[in-house]
């Protein structure tokens, strides 16, 4: 079980149900994560879990505003290189959301 103080795990433990081990949890890795969800949904990606694509707009949508909202939420308070991962992708999403929409 991955051990932690209930709010960050420790690096490098085992915790997967597959045994292998966790990524570090930072604030880059979870933006990413974000992203990766938003591009399953439009339809971009295959779904890991089913292995096809599928469009699912209004899920995009609200991703999509999460990010932004988190983006609004941790202004000032972000890495130089956090706050152009966050912007660059939110921008790409944005632009494939308007693709995926026509």
């Amino acid at each position: 079980m991955p051990e932690g103080d209930g709010f960050t795990m420790k690096e490098g433990l085992k915790g997967s149900p597959t045994g292998k081990t966790l990524p570090k949890i930072d604030f880059s890795g979870f933006i990413l994560s974000l992203y990766s969800t938003g591009l399953v949904q439009l339809g971009n990606v295959e779904d890991p879990s089913t292995g096809k694509k599928a469009k699912n707009l209004e899920l995009a949508q609200h991703t999509i505003d999460m990010i932004a909202m988190l983006e609004e939420k941790t202004r000032g308070n972000l890495t130089k290189d956090e706050e152009n991962l966050l912007k660059a992708l939110l921008s790409e999403l944005r632009l494939a959301y308007v693709k995926a929409k026509a």
